[in-house]
C-alpha cells in the first residue's frame, strides 16, 4: 500500500465547465438546494463513509474519486502492475497493487481486492462499471466482511444479471418484453430449432453480462450455428458463464434506456432517458439525452415500467433499464444493468444530479432527496466515446500505443471530459481502449451538436489511432442531425465501411489552399530568425509562388500570393483566401478560410513535402512540391503496394484464440482461417480467395500485433 498525491490532479473540479449557467446544471453545485446535497451548510452535512475503495481503473475510477473528494471521503485506488502510474492511482489518497496486467489476475481478482479492503480499512467499495460491478459473489463477500457494496443488493444483481430470469421477472412486473425462448439454449442444433420456431432474424446473446459481448444476430441456420459458437465463447471469456438465450430480433430499432434511482426504503425514480442507438458491434458510440424520438407520453410509460421492474426486485441504487423501441414507439425490455452506466454523464447534465453521490447516499441508508416531479429535463447533452481504435477497420478495431501528445478541449465552455489518462499514458492490449467520454451540452440540441463538432476538432490525440474521424462524421450527418437513426445507422450509412470524410469540391480546395499556405508560411519562417533574414532566400524575396500539390491520386497546380497575413490561393478552378497565425509549434491550426473559421490540426511536415492535416475530423496527406521538384519526382520509381490477397495479417493487436487451417489445406473464399480476440471480442478472419495454405505463422495463445503476418497462401 502506498500513499499517493498530486496537487494538480486533486485541484480538478468534478466537471470542468466555464459557462456559469451550465455549471448549475451539470456540476451539481446548484443554487437550488433540492438538486444537491453539496450546497447544505456544514452543520447539515450528512454522515458518510470515511474511506472508500474503487475496484476499477481508468476514467470511471477518476470519476468516482472526484465525487468522493467533494464529499470528504478518503479514496483508495487498486491497480495492476502496469497501471502503477495511472491517473486514478495518482488521484487517490492511497493505492494498492492487486496483481499483474491480465484482468483475471488483478481487477477481477476478488481475493486480492478483498485483501486491499482489509489492509486499508475501507468501509465501502464502489465497483464502477465492468469488471466486478455486477458480480453477486463479490457483493456477497464484501457483505461478509461488513463492507458496504456501492450498488444494489445481491438478490437484485442475480435476478437482473441473468437475462433469462430477468425477462421472466419483467413479464411478471407487467413490463413489455421481446418474444423469444425463455430457457437456456443447450447446443448449436438446439439454437437452430429454436430460431426456426421464433422466425428469423433472431438475436443470440449471453445470459450473463452485457456491453455487447456475447451477442450475435442470425438471419439463417448457418449464422445461428456460427453465432452460437462465438457467443458462447465470448460469454465464457467475459463473464465465466456460457449460457445463451435466443429472442426475436427487431429490425431497425432504437436503443433507448431509462436511468432509475432507488433507495432502501421503497422509493424509486426514473431520471429520463438516454438515446443510445448509434452502435457498432452492439457497443455504444454516441449517446444523447433526451431522445429526439420520445414524446412525453411514451417517456412516462417507459419510465414507469422501469420503476415497476426496479421495485419488483427491491432495487436500491442507480441502475439502467434498457429498451428496444420500434418505429411505432412500441418498446420492449432488453436488460437491466445493475450498475452505473458508462454514459451516465449526459443524465447528470440534464437533471443536475450527481449519480455517484446518490449511489453513495443510498448505500449509506439515506432516503432519496427528490420526488418524481422534481426531476427536470434542462437542455440537451451529447456524449461521444473517444476510443483508441481504427474506425476504418470494422468501425473500430483496437489500437495500442503511448499518448505522445494529449490535449482535451477544456478551453471551451459547455464541455465535460471524463478521462483517466494523460500525456504519456499507455493504451495497452489488456484493457478497454477508451480514451475518454467527451460530453457537450447546451440549451438546445443544435447548441450541443455545434459544441461537439468544435470540441472534436480541437481534441489533440497523438501516439495512437483514434475514432474522432468517425465521431465527427456521425454528429454532422444529416440523418443524425434530423434524429432519423436506428441501431443499424452505421452499416446503413456506410455499407462499404467507414472511409473518412468525403470532400466536396469546395472543401477540397480549402484543404489544398491550407496546405499550400502552411508550406509557404513554414518556408518563410525557416528563413528568418528574430524577424530578420538569416540567409538570402528566393522564397523570402517573393510574394507569389507556383506549386504542385498531390492529394490521393490527383495532382493540382497551385498559384499562391501573399499580402500581409492573407494568402490567396488559386487551385482547382477556384480562389481561396487563407488567414492564420501560423504557430508551427502548436498542434492546433486555427484558420479563417474564405471568411469562415476552421480548426485544423497539423500532425506532421516531412522533408518529402508531405503535410499531414486533420481537416473536418479526417486525416489527409497533401504533398506540396515546387514545380521543379514535381517534375523531377515523376522520374522516381513507384513503390508497388503489397499483394494482400495471398497473405493474412492481423488487423489489430490481440490474442490468437483459434487457428482453423494447416499448411497444405485448401481454403474457400470466405472460409475462416483464424480467430483473434481483442478487448474480450472475438473476430473471425477469413480467406479473400480460394487458395492453398502455404504456411501458418501463429498458434493459439500467442499475442500478435497489428500487421503481424498470420498465414500465407499460395
Amino acid at each position: 500500500m502506498a500513499s499517493r498525491g498530486s496537487p494538480r490532479l486533486l485541484d480538478r473540479l468534478l466537471f470542468t465547465v466555464k459557462n456559469p449557467t451550465c455549471r448549475s446544471r451539470c456540476c451539481t453545485l446548484r443554487s437550488r438546494a433540492q438538486y444537491s446535497s453539496s450546497c447544505r451548510p456544514e452543520e447539515e452535512q450528512e454522515e458518510t463513509f470515511q474511506k472508500l475503495l474503487i475496484a476499477n481503473r481508468g476514467e470511471i475510477a477518476c470519476r468516482v474519486i472526484k465525487t468522493c473528494k467533494r464529499m470528504g471521503i478518503q479514496t483508495i485506488a487498486v491497480h495492476s502492475d502496469v497501471d502503477s502510474n495511472a491517473v486514478h492511482v495518482k488521484m487517490a489518497d492511497e493505492a494498492v497493487c492487486v496483481g499483474p496486467a491480465p484482468t483475471s489476475l488483478s481487477y477481477l481478482n476478488m481475493d486480492a481486492i478483498l485483501n486491499a479492503v482489509r489492509r486499508t480499512g475501507a468501509q465501502a467499495v464502489h465497483p464502477g462499471y465492468g469488471f466486478l460491478s455486477e458480480n453477486k459473489e463479490f457483493a456477497k463477500r464484501l457483505a461478509a466482511e461488513d463492507v458496504t457494496f456501492i450498488g444494489p443488493d445481491t438478490h437484485a444483481i442475480q435476478a437482473m444479471g441473468d437475462k433469462i430470469q430477468s425477462k421472466l421477472i419483467a413479464k411478471a412486473a407487467k413490463v413489455n418484453t421481446i418474444p423469444g425462448f425463455d430457457g437456456v439454449v443447450k447446443s448449436a442444433e438446439d439454437a437452430v430449432k429454436i430460431a426456426q420456431q421464433i422466425g428469423y432474424p433472431v438475436m443470440i446473446k449471453a445470459s450473463a453480462g452485457g456491453g455487447g459481448k456475447g451477442m450475435r444476430i442470425a438471419w439463417n441456420d448457418e449464422e445461428t450455428r456460427e453465432g452460437f459458437r462465438f457467443s458462447s465463447q465470448e460469454a465464457a471469456s467475459s463473464f465465466g458463464d456460457d449460457r445463451l438465450l435466443i429472442e426475436k430480433y427487431i429490425d431497425r430499432p432504437r436503443h433507448i434506456e431509462i436511468q432509475v434511482l432507488a433507495d432502501k426504503h421503497g422509493n424509486a425514480l426514473w431520471l429520463n432517458e438516454r438515446e443510445c442507438s448509434i452502435q457498432r458491434r452492439n457497443q455504444k458510440v454516441v449517446e444523447e439525452a433526451p431522445s429526439t424520438f420520445l414524446d412525453p407520453t411514451t417517456r412516462r410509460a417507459m419510465g414507469e415500467q422501469a420503476v415497476q421492474l426496479a421495485k419488483a426486485v427491491q432495487y436500491s441504487s442507480a441502475g439502467t433499464v434498457e429498451f428496444l423501441v420500434d418505429a411505432q414507439k412500441n418498446f420492449y425490455f432488453l436488460e437491466m444493468n445493475t450498475r452505473l452506466q458508462v454514459e451516465h454523464p449526459i443524465t447528470e447534465c440534464i437533471t443536475g444530479l450527481d449519480l455517484v453521490e446518490q449511489m453513495i447516499r443510498v448505500a449509506k441508508g439515506y432516503r432519496l432527496q427528490h420526488k418524481q416531479e422534481d426531476i427536470p429535463i434542462n437542455g440537451w447533452a451529447i456524449e461521444s466515446r473517444v476510443y483508441a481504435e481504427d474506425p476504418f477497420k470494422s468501425f473500430g478495431l483496437p489500437s495500442i500505443g503511448r499518448l505522445s501528445q494529449y490535449q482535451e478541449p477544456l478551453d471551451l465552455s459547455n464541455v465535460r471530459v471524463d478521462s483517466g489518462i494523460e500525456e504519456g499514458s499507455d493504451i495497452s492490449i489488456y484493457y478497454d481502449p477508451m480514451i475518454s467520454k467527451l460530453v457537450t451540452f447546451g440549451a438546445t440540441r443544435a447548441e450541443a451538436l455545434a459544441r461537439m463538432e468544435e470540441s472534436l476538432d480541437r481534441y489533440v490525440i497523438r501516439g495512437v489511432t483514434h475514432n474522432i474521424p468517425l465521431l465527427r462524421e456521425i454528429i454532422t450527418h444529416p440523418l443524425f442531425i434530423s434524429g432519423d437513426i436506428s441501431t443499424n445507422f452505421l452499416p446503413e450509412v456506410y455499407p462499404e465501411g467507414f472511409k473518412g470524410h468525403q470532400l466536396e469540391a469546395e472543401q477540397r480546395r480549402e484543404l489544398l489552399a491550407s496546405a499550400a499556405a502552411l508550406h509557404i508560411a513554414a518556408q518563410l519562417r525557416s528563413q528568418s530568425i528574430l524577424g530578420n533574414l538569416r540567409v538570402s532566400s528566393s522564397v523570402a524575396g517573393h510574394s507569389s509562388w507556383d506549386l504542385s500539390l498531390e492529394l490521393g491520386e490527383r495532382h493540382y497546380d497551385v498559384h499562391i500570393t501573399k499580402s500581409g497575413s492573407i494568402y490567396t490561393v488559386e487551385v482547382d478552378g477556384g480562389r481561396v483566401e487563407v488567414i492564420g497565425e501560423w504557430n508551427l509549434a502548436s498542434p492546433l491550426l486555427p484558420l479563417t478560410i474564405n471568411g469562415s473559421q476552421r480548426m485544423l490540426q497539423c500532425l506532421s511536415r516531412e522533408a518529402s513535402g508531405t503535410i499531414a492535416l486533420q481537416f473536418m475530423g479526417t486525416l489527409f496527406k497533401v504533398r506540396v512540391l515546387s514545380k521543379l521538384a514535381s517534375k523531377l519526382n515523376s522520374y522516381m520509381p513507384e513503390k508497388l503496394p503489397e499483394d494482400t490477397s495471398s497473405i493474412l495479417r492481423s488487423p489489430m493487436p490481440g490474442t490468437v484464440v483459434a487457428v482453423s487451417v494447416h499448411p497444405g489445406d485448401t481454403v474457400a473464399e470466405g472460409q475462416e482461417i483464424c480467430v483473434i480476440e481483442a478487448m474480450k471480442m472475438q473476430n473471425s478472419l477469413t480467406a479473400v480467395k480460394q487458395a492453398k495454405v502455404k504456411s501458418v505463422h501463429c498458434k493459439p495463445g500467442e499475442t500478435v500485433g497489428e500487421g503481424d503476418l498470420l498465414v500465407e497462401l499460395e
